[in-house]
């Protein structure tokens, strides 16, 4: 089914590419069109990090207190914990890529800068690519987008208890935010994103030991049902996954078979907060087109 057709299904708007690692002619939709990364944009900030390590501009044992009292909310990890933390530099590396730590994140963000970070893509021609601010940031300027004194606030709101906006009054005001406008927010494109993991596969992102170290840590992520939920348990996929209030659903990685061929896809996602979607149906979606791509690519060798 056409890439196009199984975006359509979806209920979403959709962007996607896919290509050989090694180079080479790719497929995709919509592939140079602007999107929201959400987390896939983490493997910006591992590579720039990973290359200052390397490069000995930053030391990766510098050992880091991470504060109770001023971490950046999030679903899982170091957000979830009630006591200070101290953690070597490159040990928050693995935490941001394979769990998605937001805390592990913004701290390396705050080691490296965003300066940093968008002049590495910059290096590697992803001109369409920029990363606009740290996740705290990010969240407290949705929220007041929204209505609310900062993001804390907001997702403290009950409405049966404070009043309007009503949850869904809310994800309409939040699909609004620059944070989710690629226009205004962090942005890439599925072309650009699929670009850097080729670099980074064919180790000229950076220094060999900085691709070797995300190649290993994008290995060991634990989210494994969007673009591998399309592949066999013979097919290892590497990736990053990334989510934003339910509006944007993405991935993307590096698909490699036994025959020693590996293909780089992503595929990014959208929807419409006023429609209904089923949040798996979506999950399955992403590996189903990065399938179709891959299958393409495959077929035409």
């Amino acid at each position: 089914m056409p890439v196009a057709d199984l975006f359509d299904e979806l209920g979403v708007t959709g962007m996607a590419y896919a290509a050989p690692v090694a180079g080479g002619a790719g497929i995709g939709w919509a592939e140079h069109d602007l999107a929201t990364p959400a987390s896939v944009m983490k493997i910006q900030v591992a590579l720039a990090v990973e290359r200052a390590i390397a490069d000995g501009s930053i030391d990766g044992t510098d050992i880091r207190t991470l504060r109770a009292d001023r971490r950046t909310p999030g679903p899982v990890g170091l957000s979830l914990l009630r006591d200070d933390v101290c953690v070597s530099v490159r040990d928050l590396v693995p935490l941001m890529l394979t769990i998605s730590d937001n805390v592990a994140t913004d701290e390396l963000i705050s080691v490296i800068g965003l300066d940093r970070v968008n002049h590495t893509t910059e290096q590697l021609g992803m001109h369409q690519t920029r990363v606009a601010a740290d996740l705290q940031t990010m969240l407290d300027d949705m929220a007041a987008e929204a209505g609310f004194a900062d993001y804390r606030t907001m997702i403290r709101h009950e409405p049966d208890r404070d009043g309007p906006p009503t949850d869904q009054e809310l994800r309409v005001r939040l699909a609004d935010t620059a944070a989710l406008d690629p226009e205004r927010g962090t942005r890439t494109t599925a072309f650009e994103t699929v670009s850097l993991l080729q670099a980074i596969w064919q180790d000229v992102a950076g220094p060999v030991s900085a691709c070797v170290a995300v190649r290993k840590y994008l290995g060991q992520q634990l989210t494994r049902h969007r673009i591998a939920s399309g592949f066999g348990p013979d097919v290892s996929v590497a990736a990053k996954s990334g989510g934003l209030m339910g509006v944007v659903r993405n991935e993307a990685g590096v698909v490699a078979y036994s025959d020693g061929t590996a293909y780089a896809v992503a595929v990014f996602t959208r929807h419409d907060p006023r429609s209904r979607v089923d949040p798996t149906a979506i999950d399955a979606g992403i590996g189903a087109v990065a399938r179709e791509l891959v299958t393409q690519l495959r077929s035409d060798s």
